[in-house]
């Protein structure tokens, strides 16, 4: 795993800034270093080593030296890319996998992403057409950014290598600020940061004579949903392509490590790759002391079980609020999931023992396993035995009645699924903002931002959208997105089986009925589980990833923290602070959801951080001291 940055040359920038951009994302890739500049580019490149340790550096050029390859990622496939390339005359210095792009890109061009399997983000320079090509696996496992103003033009894994560019202009991007409120992450192209764009998962973008082209060379669907199949037929396949991905993923010359928490998805995951192995496979799994909310005693017992060892890593609240700074930083965007601090802090535990770890992601997307999707049998049901203008009315009629069971069955049942759907207002709904944003003007419908996606399977059950717009949008934007950035933030690369391209190409195929029935969730899934796992474990019910966080910050400790920011002044820039108050003072009343809470904390932090020169109270030397902590044998790490 590595990062890698670039820029279009200009007059008025000195030849270091592209190391000074490398160094920001030293930690993605501490064990190398490279550059390559000439009249036209500069790219700069870190290396975290995995395959081919003494060889494999980068930038990377073709046979006659007219491209350059920077590669952040795996390619599971690339034996079979590297034979069909020999077979066409290429001849290869190394062992590594990214030496098939460079060659297959000289070969194919973007025809090249077609055969690709695996987790990548990459960038090549043809010197010939003075071009960039930037590309994204499948599902957006690895990140990639860039800059386009119409004036400069930049790239790298993080956006925060933009900050050591001069002509990088750091804007907030405020109208955005109610859509993360919504969704806790911005569900498209776009970033919090002006002309910063996401390459989105299955895209490749091309520049060239100061111009920028995105095309998409893959789009997951549901157009080949196979009715005949049962929940059997699928469970064995499932079993096939879960061992098979897994052995794909285990390739490496470093040893390969798991996170296992108490769920059937890391234990299936750990389980297959400990028989591939058939040796000693370390696994990690973060816990409190508070055993509610600890996972530990369970995956013990489930390692012990199948004679593998599980070690504990333990945090406390200190921990916890005390790093939130230092992971707003390296996360890039305000992200309010509390489970990124608790994964934070399992890649640094893990990444003390190994530099590789395997995670279960992906499960709940692909297989049906979040229980939300219980919902669509019945609102299904609902609309088709009552008529809209019935619904409507009954929705205005009891929307502001005191709370009681089956309201928001009725208010809901109103709504198309676009609207309807919890992720859309995940955190804040529309008269929610309005009640706490200081310029009213910037509240838009955050159900018309992402309508189109559930406009591309309109055809499908409620279900099948429901899980499309996750894969689109939850997997990619929050799943994924912590996964990486903390994992990198502690140089751990952390590899996802169940997201693949082959995984998915079969879960694409899976009617409902092998997904869920009754009040049982990826049901195939657990069926295969059951084959190889105990069946506790295969049944187990979805716990996510539990932390006491809510109860923390009733705590006066941290009560306090947040109740600073509340009144900071960010919070009074972008917020009424009465009405953030009183939302506090209904979660300490046990009224108001902790996520509610946390969201707009979170976002605080991260505005310190990146927008300092706009803040009263400077977080920056907290930062560097985590960081210093982190990175204690580096000579450089990274700054806010």
């Amino acid at each position: 795993m590595c990062g890698f940055v670039g820029y279009v040359n200009q007059t008025d920038v000195q030849d270091d800034v592209i190391e000074k951009m490398a160094n920001r994302i030293r930690h993605r890739g501490p064990d190398d270093e490279a550059f390559f500049r000439d009249n036209n580019i500069s790219m700069g490149f870190r290396r975290l080593s995995i395959i081919d340790l003494a060889h494999g550096k980068q930038p990377m050029y073709n046979q006659d030296q007219t491209k350059v390859l920077t590669f952040n990622g795996e390619i599971y496939n690339y034996k079979e890319i590297r034979k069909e390339l020999k077979e066409l005359g290429y001849n290869f210095r190394t062992e590594v996998d990214s030496e098939v792009l460079i060659h297959g890109y000289d070969a194919w061009g973007p025809e090249l992403l077609q055969k690709t399997r695996g987790m990548y983000a990459f960038a090549i320079y043809n010197q010939k057409e003075n071009e960039v090509f930037l590309a994204r696996d499948h599902f957006g496992i690895k990140p990639l950014y860039y800059y386009d103003d119409g004036e400069t033009f930049l790239w790298a894994s993080e956006i925060k290598a933009f900050l050591d560019h001069p002509n990088f202009k750091k804007e907030f991007n405020k109208e955005l600020l109610p859509i993360h409120l919504s969704f806790e992450f911005i569900p498209s192209k776009e970033t919090m940061f002006k002309h910063v764009y996401k390459v989105m998962p299955g895209q490749y973008v091309i520049h060239k004579n100061g111009k920028t082209e995105v095309h998409q060379y893959y789009k997951f669907n549901y157009d080949k949903i196979d009715n005949s199949q049962t929940v059997e037929s699928d469970a064995s396949q499932i079993r096939k392509l879960v061992r098979e991905s897994v052995d794909a993923h285990m390739v490496a010359d470093v040893e390969v490590g798991s996170f296992l928490s108490s769920g059937v998805d890391s234990s299936y995951v750990f389980n297959e790759a400990t028989k591939i192995k058939k040796q000693h496979i370390q696994s990690f799994t973060l816990g409190y002391d508070r055993s509610k909310y600890s996972e530990i005693d369970w995956a013990h017992d489930f390692a012990e079980g199948i004679g593998q060892k599980n070690t504990p890593i333990k945090i406390d609240a200190d921990d916890y609020f005390g790093i939130l700074p230092t992971i707003m930083y390296y996360m890039d965007e305000p992200l309010s999931n509390p489970s990124a601090m608790q994964l934070y802090f399992l890649s640094k535990g893990t990444r003390e023992h190994v530099k590789v770890a395997l995670s279960g992601e992906g499960a709940d997307e692909f297989f049906g396993g979040y229980n939300t999707y219980l919902e669509a049998g019945p609102f299904e049901r609902y609309q088709k035995w009552v008529p809209g203008f019935v619904r409507k009315g009954l929705a205005k009629a009891v929307e502001n009645l005191p709370r009681f069971h089956g309201q928001r069955f009725l208010v809901r049942g109103a709504q198309p699924l676009s609207e309807r759907y919890y992720r859309v207002n995940y955190v804040y709904n529309y008269h929610e903002r309005e009640k706490i944003l200081k310029d009213k003007n910037l509240n838009v419908d955050t159900g018309a931002y992402t309508k189109h996606i559930f406009d591309e399977v309109k055809d499908k059950d409620e279900m099948t959208q429901m899980q499309y717009f996750d894969i689109n949008t939850w997997l990619p934007f929050d799943i994924l997105q912590k996964a990486d950035r903390m994992s990198m933030a502690n140089s751990l690369e952390v590899r996802t089986p169940l997201v693949d391209r082959e995984v998915a190409k079969f879960a694409a195929t899976m009617p409902i009925k092998t997904r869920i029935q009754g009040d049982t969730t990826k049901i195939s899934l657990r069926k295969a589980a059951q084959a190889e796992l105990p069946e506790k474990v295969a049944n187990k019910e979805k716990l996510g990833f539990p932390s006491p966080v809510a109860q923390w910050m009733k705590e006066p400790k941290y009560k306090k923290m947040i109740e600073d920011a509340f009144t900071s002044d960010v919070a009074k820039k972008f917020f009424d602070t009465d009405a953030l108050l009183e939302i506090f003072k209904e979660h300490l009343n046990g009224k108001s959801s902790m996520q509610k809470i946390f969201t707009i904390y979170t976002f605080i932090l991260w505005y310190q951080v990146y927008f300092p020169e706009d803040c009263e109270h400077d977080i920056r030397d907290q930062i560097r001291f985590n960081n210093v902590k982190a990175h204690a044998n580096e000579q450089n790490f990274a700054e806010a």
